[in-house]
């Protein structure tokens, strides 16, 4: 039987409607996990939630222990990871609510610790990651937001950067020759890390702001928590509309 996780960003610490089981704190190799393993039902379907920034939101992007996470989904019996992030809008297609299914990533970050395959190995490890996501999922995905009647984007690349700042003018412009979609902060190492481990990992990206440069005025905290308030509702229906499929 296939188990969903979910792994929820900013604004999604909590899933309206998930009957909870349990909660498991699983020990790992590599530290504790952000949050513990909510397991239960959800939409008439088994579930395992995490809290990528921990519950309540504490945990910055670049502190977030990404290995601790995967590591625990699958001892919990995920084998399909959905990420939810949250990002900001490059490119024109995209508006504050609007969500994207990115099908590639280009990864930003430095220092973050993005591999199991390290130290005295019985080989060396390289993993494929010419497409970073899984099809199947984001086509799922796609059809979710499509049968709600959300505006989304079927394809694009995910930009993602170190944080926790922001990004100024000129970095978005770099990321936009670069062909990216979307930026955020949360989209690696767990994608690669969901692939290291065989698990079938897609994004849902919420976008709760123009990046950068591309709207008017400079980016406000405010401004973001009220397009998370707004969208995570959108993101709970596609979400079930999926795992209701």
């Amino acid at each position: 039987m296939t188990a969903h996780a979910i792994i929820g960003g900013t604004g999604l610490t909590e899933l309206d409607g998930l009957k909870i089981s349990d909660a498991r704190q699983i020990d790992t190799p590599y530290g504790p996990t952000s949050s513990p393993i909510l397991m239960g039902n959800y939409a008439g379907h088994e579930l395992l939630f995490l809290a990528r920034h921990g519950h309540p939101h504490r945990i910055p992007p670049h502190e977030v222990n990404y290995r601790a996470n995967l590591w625990a989904l699958r001892q919990a019996g995920a084998d399909q990871i959905i990420a939810v992030n949250a990002v900001g809008a490059i490119s024109p297609d995209l508006s504050t609510g609007d969500f994207c299914v990115p099908d590639q990533i280009i990864d930003y970050t430095s220092g973050r610790k993005h591999t199991f395959f390290e130290g005295y190995l019985e080989q060396v490890t390289h993993i494929d990651f010419s497409y970073p996501y899984d099809a199947l999922l984001r086509k799922r995905l796609i059809a979710a937001a499509a049968a709600q009647g959300f505006a989304c984007k079927n394809s694009g690349t995910y930009g993602c950067t170190q944080g926790p700042r922001l990004e100024t003018v000129a970095e978005i412009r770099r990321l936009e020759r670069d062909g990216c979609d979307v930026v955020g902060m949360t989209g690696m190492p767990e994608a690669a890390l969901a692939r290291e481990l065989g698990l079938a990992y897609a994004c849902l990206a919420l976008v709760v702001n123009p990046a950068a440069g591309k709207g008017d005025g400079v980016i406000t905290m405010h401004q973001i928590e009220q397009a998370v308030r707004i969208g995570m509702d959108k993101t709970r229906k596609v979400l079930a509309r999926l795992l209701a499929a």
